[in-house]
């Protein structure tokens, strides 16, 4: 047989390269002896002879080309399962398989036990996983080709496919997408048994009502539903899995989504768990085009939770995320680790042998722990940089000692005892009754104290006034408290108080993954908090107990560095003996403990201890008790173990875990402190600064409330002498715009008749002035009929100005036959004004406006839509109040005072004037506005407006800080803004331009451009050659971007503070300004410095721009999404992060106040509801008596 045969014959030969692909042949097909191999391929399916089957071997490779899509079977393998015959450890090509080959030998030198490999072994063992190298890149790009590049691989032979179709999804790559469906049908779920295809947006619509049978037809049917797809709405997942997940005949589900799901991940694989119990239904998650990260991690964590796979396929990117791919990349580095650990063991032969110790060959493989894989933060092995703090920390209730309100002589009832009298009866002799003693009305009011009792306080403001400044300059040190305890060691550990200290470390197996964190926490300890200690040790505990030193020794810089070295050796092993390791602390290193003061344990975890929660409780207890020792536990929240990985002698989720540290460190008389990597979630240091803080802020409104009830009881504004004279004038100001002055009195009718016969000499006079002016002579006289007067004339013409349109009355005067008496009759009345308020209708914008958010809210907040609950309800006539009656010498509230329901508003109580139905109308309106609301944060929060926030004008430059900082955000800087390119800049036409800044500057045009196709692309090609390096050179940027012609905005995203002074930066912009307007809005992107963040929202402000930060985006769009699909019954749960930008923090705020006032209304119609039942079975008993006692007097 020459080459070119052989060569056929083994391209023919296929069977095992097809297996190993996940492509299964014939199983019936057995070869002949004496005959070809290839002679018994059997390949279903084919089409007829095309003419390339012909015998030269080029033209039956283009042929095997052509049909190679067509020999897959039904049966296709995931890598899960082509992993199982594939794997190194089913393939035999591990280093405990490569040393079952080798020969033990003793060695007559030491009398050790090695191993001897012939080089044939080791050269064939290296050959065959260099072959499975290759093997796994192969299926690698047989998973990257045609159909499963952009879907991933479809597994099952009845296929749901939903669809979705939301106007994220497909509105800009429409064309695309249904390119890509197409090619799907025809590569993959043509070779099903039976489809079922589901599209779903807002609303859900199928193409067939059950799953059908694949045919002809049925395909041609899928291609042409898939060509009509129209974007629709919004991705409302959980109403398409509730449709197809009742179709039990169904193996396999594919999701195809391209945009956020309406609900969150926790709520899908709950239903779908729920639906799928006790059926095997493979989910298979695909994310298509996501611009966004949040839909692939959604995604992604439903198929972890539901046991399925997952494709993240995006056509801007070739690093693809999917279950498949990264299995076999995983199985691939796991042969490069035993290649490199065989070409590192075995460094020379001795003739036609290779000679290896037992031991470090055993051992090699053990020692690639995954900790030296683990990063770690720069210079975290060298030598400590050892601080000495200026003074001696606190704990927060020592602090408070010092500063809290009583220490300060700042609490509320140490400001008002001087002035607080208590109620005081005596017995007057004289009266011969006993008399209590009255409240001066215009300057005390009723108090209640501390104890429960009530006093008479007298109110005096510029007292009070002052003692409010001081409360909000406690609440600012406080503040300054708590930043200061977030930050640098203090993060993880809190405070360390003691003088004596020792330190109990967690390194059970469980935080493989997590000692470079601890090595790093206590770096930070050692170096920032431990240089003023008396004495300290370390103990770092698994299943046995490792101390650093036998006792405690002093705290000097050289035992520093060399516990430091010490911890840089832990490694992790065992469970965690945590009794073990607080027998060790107390027994050897603190034996002394009652002799010394000012000691302290602290212990940093990671879960929960070996032993019972009270047989610890019970131990430190005992031990802490008597003696001035401390247990102060820092728990490090870390993610679940893994159910594959290793599991935890015992498990307890984060909060148990939390519980039990908090019962141990109560029973010991210590702090809890509980951080994890995203912050702190729990410190007792700071929760005592914040009760003090709402103690103040407590303070202050019952301040406020004082004075408010004085002035409604004096019935008068106070105006205050020692209030400062800025405040005073900016009080008389408005009280001078209030004033208005009084109207001249309304003459009478004989007045207006005597005035004109005065100025109307002629004597010319009608019938009715003549019956006005008139005298009887006697009681007999006649009386002239009356005359009717349609209206009154001016009494005055000084002031010429528009007068509202007054009422139509007509009426006729008379004189009586007694005296000098005048009459009326009215003959038309006027109409009478209803006083109450209708509830308006909300007219909300149909579609998102591109604005701001403050004057979005200009045009739709509460108070322009009309809705503010108080100004609605209640009214001035509306406050139940008592007046001082004279005749019977005390108050009393007004006669129908008990026929309206009332409540209590900030003090004061209120008379209700709605019905039930009119509040009905409110909530109804209310729940619109927020919808409203709601839908503009999410939008805010979507696309590029994420990032960058809304561009508002249409001549815009944008400015990207590239310093050295922004190295590893740079991708996700540079995608962002290509979104921002296309999505906002090009739809709006404007004219822009780009730089780039470090330590010098790069412009992409020297003006502004309009937005075109073709500007657009070339804009997105320099944007991807970005190169992180170098300073933040802000000033220069923003004097080269003043420059551009006809500019109206900046924007400027950047990650810190700029190399050059902030003053002089706002100055020279400042200088700049005064020539021309150009506003500047800055973007906090992944800065958590808060000087930096404050420069940014000053030239914001001082520039006429916004601030805006991304952070907390989606923990907004998952709030957001609660709200829509829970309701807004709740007024604290969910509640919207909190957002420092200003668009987002406006309507945030706007949202909260909204909330308020709808439960404030649903309250008030529950409480009228409740009123009307209350007043009906009054008068149904009150009707009841009367005819009971009406029938007793009928009898005798």
């Amino acid at each position: 047989m020459d080459a070119q045969t052989r060569k056929m014959a083994q391209l023919l030969d296929n069977d095992q390269f097809l297996e190993k692909v996940g492509v299964s042949m014939g199983s019936g097909t057995v070869p002949m002896k004496g005959r070809p191999s290839w002679h018994d391929i059997t390949i279903t399916d084919l089409e007829s002879d095309n003419g390339l089957l012909v015998t030269h071997i080029n033209q039956t490779q283009d042929l095997l080309r052509v049909q190679k899509r067509k020999m897959q079977s039904n049966e296709v393998q995931t890598t899960e399962e082509w992993l199982r015959n594939h794997s190194l450890e089913s393939m035999q090509l591990t280093l405990e398989d490569l040393l079952k080959k080798g020969d033990v030998v003793l060695n007559a030198r030491n009398a050790s036990e090695q191993i001897e490999f012939t080089a044939k072994t080791v050269v064939n063992f290296e050959s065959k996983l260099t072959e499975a190298l290759e093997l796994y890149h192969q299926r690698i790009q047989w998973l990257l080709e045609d159909s499963r590049k952009v879907f991933g691989l479809i597994k099952g032979n009845k296929v749901g496919v939903l669809i979705d179709v939301s106007d994220i999804s497909c509105g800009p790559r429409l064309l695309e997408f249904q390119k890509d469906l197409l090619c799907l049908i025809d590569e993959q779920l043509c070779y099903k048994k039976q489809l079922y295809f589901l599209s779903f947006g807002t609303e859900i619509s199928s193409l067939w009502e059950n799953p059908t049978n694949v045919n002809v037809h049925v395909l041609h049917e899928a291609r042409q539903w898939v060509q009509e797809l129209q974007p629709s709405g919004g991705c409302n997942l959980l109403k398409a899995l509730k449709k197809v997940l009742t179709m039990r005949e169904l193996n396999s589900l594919l999701l195809i989504i391209g945009s956020c799901p309406d609900q969150s991940s926790e709520m899908l694989s709950d239903y779908i768990q729920q639906c799928t119990l006790g059926r095997k239904l493979l989910i298979h998650a695909v994310t298509y085009e996501c611009s966004n990260h949040v839909p692939p991690a959604v995604l992604k964590n439903l198929a972890e939770v539901v046991g399925g796979r997952y494709h993240c396929y995006s056509s801007k990117s070739e690093n693809y995320d999917s279950s498949d791919v990264c299995l076999l990349l995983c199985e691939s580095q796991k042969a490069k680790n035993v290649l490199n650990s065989i070409k590192e063991t075995f460094q020379g032969r001795i003739g036609d042998s290779v000679i290896g110790r037992i031991q470090d060959i055993s051992t090699e493989f053990t020692e690639l722990t995954p900790t030296s894989f683990l990063p770690k933060p720069p210079k975290h092995e060298g030598p400590l940089v050892i601080q000495m703090p200026g003074f001696l920390a606190k704990t927060s209730v020592g602090w408070l000692k010092t500063n809290g309100l009583k220490a300060k002589k700042l609490s509320l009832y140490q400001v008002l005892a001087p002035n607080a009298f208590s109620p005081v009866e005596e017995f007057v002799p004289i009266l011969q009754k006993t008399v209590s003693s009255t409240l001066h009305e215009k300057a005390m009011m009723q108090f209640e104290w501390h104890d429960g009792t009530v006093k008479n306080v007298h109110v005096d403001p510029p007292i009070l006034y002052d003692y409010q400044k001081q409360l909000g300059r406690m609440v600012r040190t406080y503040e300054r408290r708590i930043n200061w305890l977030s930050i640098a060691s203090r993060r993880i550990w809190g405070t360390v108080c003691g003088q004596r200290v020792v330190i109990l470390v967690d390194i059970s197996v469980t935080n493989s993954l997590y000692i470079i964190h601890i090595q790093h926490s206590l770096r930070l300890l050692l170096e920032e908090q431990m240089s003023n200690k008396d004495f300290f040790n370390i103990i770092a505990f698994g299943s046995d107990i490792k101390s650093w030193k036998p006792e405690m020794v002093p705290s000097n810089p050289e035992n520093l560095q060399n516990a430091w070295r010490w911890v840089l050796s832990l490694q992790c092993k065992g469970s965690r003996n945590v009794m073990s390791a607080l027998r060790r602390a107390v027994e050897v290193d603190l034996k002394d403990k009652d002799k010394h003061l000012s000691q302290g344990l602290y212990l940093l975890t990671t879960g929960v201890p070996d032993q019972e929660m009270h047989a610890v409780s019970a131990y430190v207890a005992d031990v802490c008790g008597g003696c001035d020792l401390h247990l102060h536990v820092c728990l490090f929240n870390v993610n679940s173990f893994d159910p594959s990985g290793i599991i935890p002698s015992r498990y307890a989720s984060p909060n148990e875990t939390a519980s039990i540290f908090r019962e141990i460190v109560h029973a010991a008389n210590g702090r809890f402190h509980w951080f994890g990597e995203t912050g702190i979630y729990e410190s007792d240091d700071i929760s005592i600064i914040v009760t003090e803080m709402e103690k103040a802020v407590n303070y202050s409104q019952k301040c406020a409330l004082l004075v408010e009830s004085l002035k409604q009881r004096s019935g008068s504004h106070l105006v205050n002498q020692f209030i400062p004279e800025e405040d005073l004038k900016i009080l008389l100001k408005k009280e001078r715009s209030r004033a208005q002055e009084l109207l001249p009195p309304k003459p009478t009718a004989l007045t207006l008749a005597r005035m004109n016969i005065k100025d109307n000499h002629e004597g010319e006079k009608n019938a009715a002035l003549r019956a006005l002016t008139w005298r009887p002579t006697s009681a007999k006289a006649e009386i002239p009929p009356p005359q009717p007067v349609k209206e009154w004339p001016q009494a005055s013409e000084k002031k010429k100005h528009k007068s509202k349109k007054q009422p139509q009355i007509s009426f006729s005067v008379f004189y009586t036959d007694k005296g000098k008496n005048v009459g009326a009759v009215y003959r038309k009345y006027p109409k009478t004004k209803s006083v109450r308020r209708s509830v308006p209708f909300a007219t909300l914008p149909k579609e998102n406006e591109i604005c701001s958010s403050k004057e979005w809210l200009n045009k739709y907040s509460i108070k322009k839509l009309k809705l503010y609950l108080p100004r609605m309800m209640f009214g001035p006539n509306c406050i139940h109040q008592k007046k001082m009656v004279e005749s019977l010498h005390k108050k009393v509230s007004a006669k129908y005072c008990t026929i309206f329901p009332s409540v209590e508003i900030n003090g004061i109580v209120k008379h209700l004037q709605f019905q039930p139905k009119e509040l009905e109308d409110y909530v109804e309106q209310m729940e619109r506005v927020l919808h409203c609301y709601i839908q503009r944060i999410q939008w805010l929060l979507s696309g590029s407006r994420r990032l960058f926030g809304t561009i508002l004008e249409t001549k815009v430059c944008i400015l990207i800080d590239t310093s050295g900082s922004m190295d590893p955000y740079l991708q996700q800087v540079t995608k962002e803004l290509t979104s921002l390119i296309w999505e906002q800049l090009r739809k709006s036409n404007a004219r822009f331009n780009l730089l780039r800044f470090a330590e010098d500057i790069d412009t992409w045009q020297e003006c502004l451009v309009e937005a075109t196709d073709e500007t657009c692309h070339d804009a997105v090609q320099w944007v991807s050659k970005f190169q992180a390096h170098g300073n933040t050179c802000i000033l220069k940027a923003l004097q080269k971007a003043f420059c551009f012609q006809d500019v109206e905005a900046l924007y400027v995203l950047t990650d810190g503070k700029p190399d050059t002074s902030c003053s002089l930066i706002l100055k020279e912009v400042e200088k700049i300004r005064k020539k021309q307007t150009i506003k500047i809005h800055t973007i906090s992107f992944n800065c958590s410095d808060r000087r930096a963040n404050e420069f940014l929202k000053k030239l914001a402000s001082q520039t006429g721009g916004r601030y805006h930060r991304c952070i907390g985006d989606v923990d907004g769009q998952l709030t957001a999404h609660r709200m829509l699909t829970e309701g807004f019954d709740d007024e604290d749960d969910p509640v919207f992060p909190f957002f420092e930008g200003d668009d987002l923090k406006k309507l945030a705020q706007e949202v909260a106040k909204a909330r308020s006032f709808l439960i404030q209304a649903k309250s008030f119609r529950l409480l009228l509801e409740k009123w009307n039942l209350d007043q009906k079975d009054k008068f149904l008993k009150k009707k009841k008596s009367s005819v009971i006692l009406t029938d007793s007097r009928s009898y005798p």
